[in-house]
Protein backbone atom coordinates (compact mmCIF):
# COMPACT_ATOMS: atom_id res chain seq x y z
CA UNK A 1 0.00 0.00 0.00
CA UNK A 2 1.19 3.79 -0.95
CA UNK A 3 2.66 5.70 2.22
CA UNK A 4 -0.03 8.03 2.73
CA UNK A 5 -1.62 10.02 5.57
CA UNK A 6 -5.23 8.34 5.18
CA UNK A 7 -4.46 4.58 5.00
CA UNK A 8 -7.56 2.80 6.71
CA UNK A 9 -10.22 1.74 4.33
CA UNK A 10 -13.41 3.28 6.24
CA UNK A 11 -11.22 6.88 6.10
CA UNK A 12 -10.73 6.38 1.97
CA UNK A 13 -14.60 5.94 1.86
CA UNK A 14 -15.08 8.55 3.67
CA UNK A 15 -12.98 10.74 1.65
CA UNK A 16 -14.23 9.87 -1.45
CA UNK A 17 -17.71 10.20 -0.30
CA UNK A 18 -17.81 13.26 1.42
CA UNK A 19 -15.89 14.66 -1.89
CA UNK A 20 -19.06 13.63 -3.89
CA UNK A 21 -21.34 15.41 -1.99
CA UNK A 22 -19.25 17.98 -1.54
CA UNK A 23 -19.77 18.64 -5.56
CA UNK A 24 -23.18 17.80 -5.53
CA UNK A 25 -24.33 19.77 -2.55
CA UNK A 26 -22.55 22.83 -4.10
CA UNK A 27 -23.98 22.84 -7.42
CA UNK A 28 -27.17 22.30 -5.92
CA UNK A 29 -26.91 25.05 -3.45
CA UNK A 30 -25.19 27.49 -5.46
CA UNK A 31 -26.72 26.95 -9.26
CA UNK A 32 -23.11 28.25 -10.32
CA UNK A 33 -23.45 28.20 -14.24
CA UNK A 34 -19.61 26.79 -13.99
CA UNK A 35 -21.44 23.55 -13.32
CA UNK A 36 -23.34 23.75 -16.98
CA UNK A 37 -19.75 23.57 -18.19
CA UNK A 38 -17.96 21.28 -15.88
CA UNK A 39 -20.22 19.31 -14.17
CA UNK A 40 -19.73 17.72 -10.99
CA UNK A 41 -18.63 14.10 -12.27
CA UNK A 42 -15.11 15.68 -13.47
CA UNK A 43 -14.49 17.26 -9.86
CA UNK A 44 -15.61 14.05 -8.01
CA UNK A 45 -12.83 12.20 -10.42
CA UNK A 46 -10.48 15.08 -10.79
CA UNK A 47 -10.11 16.28 -6.60
CA UNK A 48 -9.13 12.09 -5.25
CA UNK A 49 -6.63 11.95 -8.15
CA UNK A 50 -4.88 15.20 -6.79
CA UNK A 51 -5.15 14.06 -3.16
CA UNK A 52 -3.64 10.28 -3.84
CA UNK A 53 -1.12 12.17 -5.80
CA UNK A 54 -0.17 14.58 -3.30
CA UNK A 55 -0.51 11.85 -0.47
CA UNK A 56 -3.55 12.35 2.00
CA UNK A 57 -4.80 8.65 0.31
CA UNK A 58 -2.98 6.16 -1.17
CA UNK A 59 -3.08 4.95 -5.25
CA UNK A 60 -3.82 1.25 -3.95
CA UNK A 61 -5.54 0.18 -1.26
CA UNK A 62 -7.66 -3.15 -0.60
CA UNK A 63 -10.52 -0.34 0.21
CA UNK A 64 -10.76 -0.05 -4.02
CA UNK A 65 -10.18 -4.00 -4.79
CA UNK A 66 -13.58 -4.66 -2.67
CA UNK A 67 -15.65 -1.75 -4.22
CA UNK A 68 -14.55 -3.18 -7.67
CA UNK A 69 -15.77 -6.54 -6.58
CA UNK A 70 -18.63 -5.32 -4.61
CA UNK A 71 -20.15 -2.44 -5.54
CA UNK A 72 -19.82 -2.46 -9.36
CA UNK A 73 -22.05 -5.60 -9.88
CA UNK A 74 -25.07 -4.28 -7.42
CA UNK A 75 -24.80 -0.65 -8.84
CA UNK A 76 -25.32 -2.22 -12.63
CA UNK A 77 -27.75 -4.44 -11.78
CA UNK A 78 -29.91 -1.37 -10.18
CA UNK A 79 -29.27 0.36 -13.71
CA UNK A 80 -31.19 -1.88 -15.61
CA UNK A 81 -34.05 -2.29 -13.35
CA UNK A 82 -35.32 0.65 -14.54
CA UNK A 83 -34.88 -0.56 -18.27
CA UNK A 84 -38.30 -0.78 -20.12
CA UNK A 85 -37.87 -1.87 -23.97
CA UNK A 86 -41.45 -2.49 -24.82
CA UNK A 87 -42.59 0.73 -23.41
CA UNK A 88 -39.26 2.38 -25.70
CA UNK A 89 -40.61 0.57 -28.87
CA UNK A 90 -44.34 1.85 -28.34
CA UNK A 91 -43.25 5.35 -28.25
CA UNK A 92 -40.66 5.91 -30.32
CA UNK A 93 -41.31 2.78 -33.04
CA UNK A 94 -38.54 2.80 -35.76
CA UNK A 95 -36.36 5.70 -33.54
CA UNK A 96 -35.29 3.04 -31.59
CA UNK A 97 -33.08 1.76 -34.44
CA UNK A 98 -31.76 5.37 -35.39
CA UNK A 99 -30.77 4.86 -31.67
CA UNK A 100 -28.90 1.90 -32.11
CA UNK A 101 -27.29 2.87 -35.45
CA UNK A 102 -26.29 5.22 -33.26
CA UNK A 103 -24.58 3.13 -30.91
CA UNK A 104 -22.82 1.33 -33.69
CA UNK A 105 -21.20 4.57 -34.77
CA UNK A 106 -19.87 4.65 -31.36
CA UNK A 107 -18.20 0.85 -31.80
CA UNK A 108 -17.06 1.70 -35.56
CA UNK A 109 -15.50 5.29 -34.77
CA UNK A 110 -13.51 4.06 -31.63
CA UNK A 111 -11.33 2.09 -33.49
CA UNK A 112 -11.06 4.82 -36.54
CA UNK A 113 -10.01 7.54 -34.20
CA UNK A 114 -7.81 5.66 -32.18
CA UNK A 115 -5.90 4.61 -34.75
CA UNK A 116 -5.42 8.51 -35.93
CA UNK A 117 -4.13 9.32 -32.33
CA UNK A 118 -2.22 6.06 -31.14
CA UNK A 119 1.00 7.25 -31.95
CA UNK A 120 0.70 9.51 -28.94
CA UNK A 121 -0.98 7.84 -26.71
CA UNK A 122 0.00 5.10 -23.74
CA UNK A 123 0.18 1.68 -25.46
CA UNK A 124 -2.72 1.04 -23.42
CA UNK A 125 -4.93 4.03 -24.73
CA UNK A 126 -7.11 1.65 -26.24
CA UNK A 127 -8.65 0.41 -23.43
CA UNK A 128 -9.33 4.28 -22.47
CA UNK A 129 -11.44 4.57 -25.69
CA UNK A 130 -13.45 1.12 -24.47
CA UNK A 131 -14.20 2.94 -21.34
CA UNK A 132 -15.15 5.94 -22.96
CA UNK A 133 -17.30 3.89 -25.65
CA UNK A 134 -19.12 2.79 -22.23
CA UNK A 135 -20.32 6.03 -21.76
CA UNK A 136 -20.91 7.12 -25.30
CA UNK A 137 -23.25 4.16 -25.65
CA UNK A 138 -24.66 3.57 -22.10
CA UNK A 139 -23.69 6.30 -19.55
CA UNK A 140 -21.51 6.56 -16.49
CA UNK A 141 -22.52 3.21 -14.79
CA UNK A 142 -21.46 1.93 -18.50
CA UNK A 143 -18.31 3.29 -18.37
CA UNK A 144 -16.77 2.43 -14.94
CA UNK A 145 -18.24 -1.22 -15.54
CA UNK A 146 -16.38 -1.25 -18.80
CA UNK A 147 -13.47 0.52 -16.68
CA UNK A 148 -12.99 -2.42 -14.41
CA UNK A 149 -13.31 -5.38 -16.60
CA UNK A 150 -11.02 -3.94 -18.88
CA UNK A 151 -8.73 -2.85 -16.00
CA UNK A 152 -8.38 0.36 -17.61
CA UNK A 153 -5.58 2.29 -15.57
CA UNK A 154 -6.94 5.17 -13.82
CA UNK A 155 -5.04 7.33 -15.93
CA UNK A 156 -6.74 6.17 -19.04
CA UNK A 157 -10.17 6.10 -17.31
CA UNK A 158 -9.54 10.34 -16.65
CA UNK A 159 -8.38 10.25 -20.39
CA UNK A 160 -11.77 9.21 -20.97
CA UNK A 161 -13.29 11.43 -18.56
CA UNK A 162 -11.63 14.21 -20.11
CA UNK A 163 -12.50 13.78 -23.29
CA UNK A 164 -16.33 12.84 -22.56
CA UNK A 165 -16.70 16.27 -21.42
CA UNK A 166 -15.02 18.09 -23.79
CA UNK A 167 -16.91 16.20 -26.39
CA UNK A 168 -20.03 17.06 -24.62
CA UNK A 169 -19.33 21.20 -24.37
CA UNK A 170 -19.68 20.88 -28.58
CA UNK A 171 -22.20 18.29 -29.06
CA UNK A 172 -24.50 19.22 -26.51
CA UNK A 173 -25.51 22.90 -28.22
CA UNK A 174 -25.31 20.83 -31.37
CA UNK A 175 -27.83 18.75 -30.63
CA UNK A 176 -29.87 21.66 -28.98
CA UNK A 177 -29.76 24.08 -31.81
CA UNK A 178 -30.61 21.73 -34.80
CA UNK A 179 -34.43 21.93 -33.61
CA UNK A 180 -33.87 25.04 -36.03
CA UNK A 181 -33.29 23.19 -38.77
CA UNK A 182 -36.41 21.09 -38.28
CA UNK A 183 -37.49 21.63 -41.99
CA UNK A 184 -34.57 21.26 -43.88
CA UNK A 185 -34.31 17.70 -41.79
CA UNK A 186 -37.75 16.44 -42.54
CA UNK A 187 -37.26 17.35 -45.85
CA UNK A 188 -34.20 15.66 -46.10
CA UNK A 189 -35.36 12.28 -44.22
CA UNK A 190 -38.69 12.48 -45.87
CA UNK A 191 -40.44 11.77 -42.54
CA UNK A 192 -44.35 12.67 -41.99
CA UNK A 193 -46.48 14.98 -39.86
CA UNK A 194 -48.53 12.03 -38.79
CA UNK A 195 -45.67 10.16 -37.57
CA UNK A 196 -45.24 13.08 -35.29
CA UNK A 197 -48.11 13.50 -34.26
CA UNK A 198 -48.47 9.57 -33.54
CA UNK A 199 -45.31 9.15 -31.40
CA UNK A 200 -45.90 12.80 -29.48
CA UNK A 201 -49.43 11.20 -28.30
CA UNK A 202 -48.36 8.94 -27.46
CA UNK A 203 -45.18 9.87 -25.41
CA UNK A 204 -48.28 12.23 -23.22
CA UNK A 205 -49.67 8.73 -22.18
CA UNK A 206 -46.23 7.77 -21.13
CA UNK A 207 -45.70 7.38 -16.84
CA UNK A 208 -42.05 6.05 -15.67
CA UNK A 209 -42.74 7.34 -12.01
CA UNK A 210 -42.17 4.65 -9.73
CA UNK A 211 -43.39 6.79 -6.25
CA UNK A 212 -41.33 7.64 -3.57
CA UNK A 213 -39.04 4.60 -1.99
CA UNK A 214 -39.04 3.98 1.40
CA UNK A 215 -36.77 1.50 3.21
CA UNK A 216 -38.11 -1.86 2.76
CA UNK A 217 -37.53 -0.40 -1.06
CA UNK A 218 -33.88 0.04 -0.41
CA UNK A 219 -33.57 -3.22 1.35
CA UNK A 220 -34.79 -5.28 -1.45
CA UNK A 221 -32.23 -3.44 -3.83
CA UNK A 222 -29.67 -4.19 -2.06
CA UNK A 223 -30.86 -7.71 -1.53
CA UNK A 224 -31.46 -8.03 -5.59
CA UNK A 225 -27.99 -6.38 -6.31
CA UNK A 226 -25.88 -8.62 -3.63
CA UNK A 227 -27.64 -11.86 -5.60
CA UNK A 228 -27.17 -10.97 -9.10
CA UNK A 229 -23.38 -9.70 -8.28
CA UNK A 230 -22.81 -13.26 -5.98
CA UNK A 231 -24.09 -15.52 -9.21
CA UNK A 232 -22.08 -13.65 -11.74
CA UNK A 233 -19.41 -13.47 -9.51
CA UNK A 234 -19.17 -17.56 -9.35
CA UNK A 235 -20.40 -18.32 -12.77
CA UNK A 236 -17.22 -16.13 -14.13
CA UNK A 237 -14.87 -18.33 -13.07
CA UNK A 238 -15.85 -20.90 -15.14
CA UNK A 239 -15.43 -19.24 -18.50
CA UNK A 240 -12.30 -19.40 -20.24
CA UNK A 241 -10.66 -16.41 -20.49
CA UNK A 242 -9.55 -15.05 -23.70
CA UNK A 243 -7.28 -12.01 -23.18
CA UNK A 244 -6.95 -8.82 -22.84
CA UNK A 245 -10.33 -8.03 -23.14
CA UNK A 246 -12.42 -11.05 -22.39
CA UNK A 247 -11.14 -11.59 -18.77
CA UNK A 248 -13.29 -12.80 -16.10
CA UNK A 249 -13.79 -9.54 -15.29
CA UNK A 250 -15.65 -8.97 -18.30
CA UNK A 251 -17.52 -12.14 -17.82
CA UNK A 252 -18.71 -11.21 -14.92
CA UNK A 253 -20.09 -7.55 -16.20
CA UNK A 254 -21.63 -9.32 -19.15
CA UNK A 255 -23.30 -11.53 -16.72
CA UNK A 256 -24.71 -9.22 -14.52
CA UNK A 257 -25.99 -7.32 -17.73
CA UNK A 258 -28.13 -10.00 -18.99
CA UNK A 259 -29.33 -10.93 -15.62
CA UNK A 260 -30.69 -7.64 -15.35
CA UNK A 261 -31.49 -7.28 -18.39
CA UNK A 262 -33.88 -9.69 -17.62
CA UNK A 263 -35.13 -9.20 -14.18
CA UNK A 264 -36.08 -5.52 -16.07
CA UNK A 265 -39.04 -7.86 -17.28
CA UNK A 266 -40.42 -8.68 -13.76
CA UNK A 267 -41.65 -6.83 -11.15
CA UNK A 268 -38.64 -6.17 -9.28
CA UNK A 269 -38.52 -3.06 -12.17
CA UNK A 270 -41.10 -1.24 -10.17
CA UNK A 271 -39.14 -0.93 -7.22
CA UNK A 272 -38.83 2.66 -6.07
CA UNK A 273 -35.55 4.10 -5.84
CA UNK A 274 -33.30 1.63 -7.85
CA UNK A 275 -31.83 4.62 -10.13
CA UNK A 276 -31.17 6.79 -7.46
CA UNK A 277 -29.16 4.13 -5.29
CA UNK A 278 -27.25 3.23 -8.41
CA UNK A 279 -26.35 6.82 -9.47
CA UNK A 280 -25.00 7.36 -5.56
CA UNK A 281 -22.94 4.09 -6.19
CA UNK A 282 -22.03 4.91 -9.80
CA UNK A 283 -20.04 8.57 -8.19
CA UNK A 284 -18.65 6.73 -5.63
CA UNK A 285 -17.19 4.24 -8.14
CA UNK A 286 -15.66 7.42 -10.33
CA UNK A 287 -14.08 8.97 -7.50
CA UNK A 288 -12.19 5.53 -6.72
CA UNK A 289 -11.09 5.41 -10.11
CA UNK A 290 -9.56 8.91 -9.90
CA UNK A 291 -7.75 8.08 -6.47
CA UNK A 292 -6.37 5.28 -8.75
CA UNK A 293 -5.41 7.62 -11.20
CA UNK A 294 -1.24 9.32 -11.96
CA UNK A 295 -2.06 13.13 -12.60
CA UNK A 296 1.28 13.55 -14.80
CA UNK A 297 0.10 11.10 -17.43
CA UNK A 298 -2.96 12.77 -17.63
CA UNK A 299 -1.13 15.98 -18.69
CA UNK A 300 0.47 14.67 -21.67
CA UNK A 301 -1.70 12.76 -23.33
CA UNK A 302 -5.16 14.81 -23.25
CA UNK A 303 -4.99 16.63 -26.47
CA UNK A 304 -4.03 13.65 -28.79
CA UNK A 305 -7.11 11.63 -26.65
CA UNK A 306 -9.68 14.68 -26.90
CA UNK A 307 -8.77 14.97 -30.77
CA UNK A 308 -9.73 11.20 -31.10
CA UNK A 309 -13.01 11.72 -29.66
CA UNK A 310 -13.74 14.38 -31.84
CA UNK A 311 -12.88 12.14 -35.11
CA UNK A 312 -15.35 9.40 -33.44
CA UNK A 313 -17.63 11.61 -32.41
CA UNK A 314 -17.98 12.89 -36.11
CA UNK A 315 -18.31 9.19 -37.17
CA UNK A 316 -21.13 8.85 -34.67
CA UNK A 317 -22.93 11.80 -36.40
CA UNK A 318 -22.81 10.50 -39.72
CA UNK A 319 -24.63 7.32 -38.48
CA UNK A 320 -27.67 9.40 -36.92
CA UNK A 321 -27.69 11.34 -40.27
CA UNK A 322 -27.97 7.70 -41.87
CA UNK A 323 -30.19 5.93 -40.10
CA UNK A 324 -32.71 8.77 -39.57
CA UNK A 325 -32.81 9.09 -43.60
CA UNK A 326 -33.03 5.58 -43.56
CA UNK A 327 -35.53 5.05 -41.38
CA UNK A 328 -37.33 8.21 -42.33
CA UNK A 329 -37.13 9.96 -38.51
CA UNK A 330 -37.66 13.24 -37.41
CA UNK A 331 -35.03 16.31 -36.20
CA UNK A 332 -36.35 15.73 -32.79
CA UNK A 333 -36.15 11.91 -32.39
CA UNK A 334 -32.63 11.90 -33.99
CA UNK A 335 -31.07 14.28 -31.59
CA UNK A 336 -32.86 12.27 -28.54
CA UNK A 337 -31.50 9.48 -30.00
CA UNK A 338 -27.68 11.13 -29.89
CA UNK A 339 -28.35 12.50 -26.45
CA UNK A 340 -29.55 9.58 -25.04
CA UNK A 341 -25.86 7.57 -26.61
CA UNK A 342 -23.55 10.45 -25.66
CA UNK A 343 -25.26 11.99 -22.82
CA UNK A 344 -26.98 8.85 -21.03
CA UNK A 345 -29.61 9.91 -18.82
CA UNK A 346 -28.42 13.04 -17.82
CA UNK A 347 -28.48 14.83 -20.95
CA UNK A 348 -31.27 13.05 -22.94
CA UNK A 349 -33.71 15.08 -21.03
CA UNK A 350 -32.26 18.43 -21.36
CA UNK A 351 -32.14 17.70 -25.27
CA UNK A 352 -35.96 16.50 -25.25
CA UNK A 353 -36.75 19.16 -23.17
CA UNK A 354 -35.51 22.34 -25.26
CA UNK A 355 -36.83 20.19 -28.62
CA UNK A 356 -40.64 18.97 -27.18
CA UNK A 357 -41.25 18.72 -23.15
CA UNK A 358 -43.57 15.86 -24.23
CA UNK A 359 -40.41 13.78 -25.10
CA UNK A 360 -38.71 13.86 -21.69
CA UNK A 361 -40.11 10.86 -20.05
CA UNK A 362 -39.30 8.83 -23.48
CA UNK A 363 -36.15 10.09 -23.57
CA UNK A 364 -35.23 8.79 -20.68
CA UNK A 365 -36.17 5.61 -21.86
CA UNK A 366 -34.09 5.82 -24.78
CA UNK A 367 -31.55 6.39 -22.32
CA UNK A 368 -31.91 3.22 -20.24
CA UNK A 369 -32.11 1.52 -23.68
CA UNK A 370 -28.52 2.67 -23.62
CA UNK A 371 -27.39 1.63 -20.13
CA UNK A 372 -28.88 -2.29 -21.42
CA UNK A 373 -26.40 -1.97 -24.54
CA UNK A 374 -23.45 -0.42 -23.41
CA UNK A 375 -21.53 -3.15 -22.03
CA UNK A 376 -22.18 -5.58 -25.10
CA UNK A 377 -21.23 -2.78 -27.44
CA UNK A 378 -18.07 -1.11 -25.14
CA UNK A 379 -16.47 -3.96 -25.30
CA UNK A 380 -16.95 -4.95 -29.13
CA UNK A 381 -15.35 -1.28 -29.47
CA UNK A 382 -13.08 -2.30 -27.36
CA UNK A 383 -11.76 -5.08 -28.98
CA UNK A 384 -11.64 -3.34 -32.48
CA UNK A 385 -9.19 -0.96 -30.62
CA UNK A 386 -6.88 -3.84 -29.85
CA UNK A 387 -7.08 -5.11 -33.29
CA UNK A 388 -5.50 -1.47 -34.09
CA UNK A 389 -3.06 -1.28 -31.19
Amino acid sequence: MDQALITESVGILFILAGNCAFWFYLEKATGWRLFNYLPPLIFIYVVPAFFSNLGLIPGKSPAYDWMGTNLLPVFLTLLLLDVDVRATIKVMGKGIFVMLVGSLGVIIGAPIGYAVVKGWLDPEAWKGFGTLAGSWIGGTGNMAAVSEGLQTSGTNFGLAVIADNAVYLIWLPILLQSKNLAGFFHRFTGVSDEHLDRMKNAADDLVIDKGKPAMRHLLYLMAIGLAVASIAGMLSKYIPEIPPVLSSGTYKILIVTTIGLVLSFSPARKIPGSHELAMALVYLFVARMGAKAVVTGLAGQAIPFVAGAYIWIFIHGLFILAAARIFKIDIHTAAISSAANIGGAASAPIVAAFHDERLVPVSILMALVGYAVGNYGAFLAAWLCNLVA
